[in-house]
């Protein structure tokens, strides 16, 4: 099944049946000119989800499989954790702004010892994704975002990160990640030394030493160049560094061609590894929206249905703060990354709308919501991108915009009167997220026609 779209407008106008103030006023011209939106099919009956593997498959597309919280705190983690289980993923990472933004401090102030509140709660996080069967990694970027950004040569800054990977340990931790990702902009990693070869050493240090506790430990970097096929002059001499000197068992994360690519082929793939020569996780950039007021509810699409011959392991990177109805499309990837070569972006979709809901107004709700925020990847645009606004901005340029807009108001603020009718309990997240539009869509109607 393809993905079909139909015009936002189309279903503004069929919702409230073309009422008689419209009627006459706009030409299917107008409408069909402006830009248009993902359509959800919904299908007849619940099936098995993920799409079970193939007569005589045993194994998944995907070794690895999972997500990160994106500045998440302990209770959205364990929020999400039985999501997970329960769609047969089995990777959980924090977010390395978890770590910090939501206690006192609110700053990355990685050479301190944790705050014994974070400790408490993360506790119970590794705890419960033992209980679950996830493998927990955990992860601290001792740059990003820090007053102070760790000196890679000095023994007593690694003694003090050192401190965090040996409590995680402690717990039963197993899975341990660096980043060291982003500090090449300046407002978010300060003035550092972007060496590979460096990086690979003390990469080297901190998995020796949770080695020696730990044979089964496992470690996974992510470096400054994280994305690209390994081509850029700037990148190439950085990830040869890393291909020579780092642990042959250590993995790599990769994003893929672009930071946010539309499309990741197996060649993409097999060029960059060729490079890096370890093993790689792809880090997807979907449905993340950079902690921005929006959202991307569609299904993980582009992606390659041979990738998993060529890497380990899938890591989506989530919503935030919208943790509930990020579970939309993160069952999509679970889909793809268990049974890739039997994805389909719109089957997918439709199967997870109908694992979160019950009744056919739960179905409804979720089918138009994600059709008004379909995702960037179907968009083909950046994670900050708010296709409601944007549609609306189109939608406000065609002539007698003032009764359209209206029309839009109306229906937006009918879906959200409905979510929260279907959903008492759940999805206040995406609520939010709807309502602060409508304000925003009000808010510019007032302007204009005062």
């Amino acid at each position: 099944m393809k993905i079909r779209k139909f015009s936002m407008v189309c279903a503004f106008l069929g919702l409230l049946a073309m009422i008689p103030l419209v009627a006459g006023l706009v030409s299917a011209a107008d409408v069909q000119d402006l830009t248009k939106d993902f359509y959800v099919t919904l299908p007849d009956q619940v099936l098995p989800y993920p799409q079970p593997l193939p007569a005589g498959q045993k194994e998944p597309g995907f070794k690895i499989r999972g997500t990160k919280g994106w500045n998440w705190t302990p209770e959205q983690y364990l929020e999400e954790l039985p999501v997970l289980a329960a769609y047969k993923m089995n990777f959980m990472m924090n977010c390395y702004l978890s770590l910090f933004s939501h206690f006192p401090e609110r700053r990355n102030e990685w050479w301190l010892p944790l705050n014994p509140t974070v400790k408490k709660k993360y506790a119970e996080v590794f705890r419960r994704s033992r209980e679950l069967g996830i493998q927990f990694c955990f992860a601290i970027h001792p740059q990003l975002f820090s007053s102070r950004p760790i000196d890679l040569s000095s023994r007593r800054d690694f003694d003090s990160l050192w401190k965090h990977y040996a409590w995680a340990q402690s717990l039963g931790v197993r899975w341990f990640c660096l980043p060291l990702d982003d500090v090449h902009i300046p407002e978010m990693g300060g003035k550092v030394r972007i060496d590979g070869a460096e990086h690979a050493r003390f990469v080297n240090r901190l998995f020796k030493k949770l080695r020696r506790q730990d044979p089964g430990a496992q470690f996974v970097f992510c470096p400054t160049w994280y994305w690209g096929n390994g081509d850029d002059p700037e990148h190439r001499p950085y990830l040869e560094a890393l291909a020579r000197t780092l642990h042959p068992d250590v993995y790599l994360f990769w994003t893929g061609p672009q930071v946010v690519p539309p499309q990741i082929t197996a060649q993409d793939a097999e060029t960059f590894k060729n490079i890096v020569r370890h093993r790689v996780i792809l880090w997807d950039n979907y449905p993340v929206n950079d902690g921005t007021p929006t959202m991307h509810l569609g299904p993980v699409t582009g992606r390659a249905a041979d990738l998993g011959r060529v890497l380990d392991g899938y890591m989506g990177n989530p919503l935030f703060p919208q943790n509930q109805i990020n579970r939309l499309p993160l069952l999509t990837c679970a889909d793809y990354a268990f049974n890739p070569r039997e994805y389909e972006p719109g089957r997918s979709i439709g199967q997870a709308i109908l694992h979160l809901a019950e009744t056919s107004d739960q179905r409804i709700a979720l089918k138009q919501l994600v059709e008004a925020y379909p995702g960037m990847l179907i968009y083909k645009a950046k994670t900050v991108y708010n296709p409601v606004r944007e549609q609306f901005k189109r939608l406000t340029e065609v002539p007698h915009s003032r009764y359209l807009g209206e029309m839009a108001v109306a229906y937006f603020e009918n879906l959200s009167s409905r979510l929260a009718a279907a959903f008492p309990a759940v999805f206040a997240d995406a609520r939010k997220t709807l309502d602060a539009d409508i304000t925003w869509m009000k808010s510019g109607l007032l302007a204009r026609y005062k």
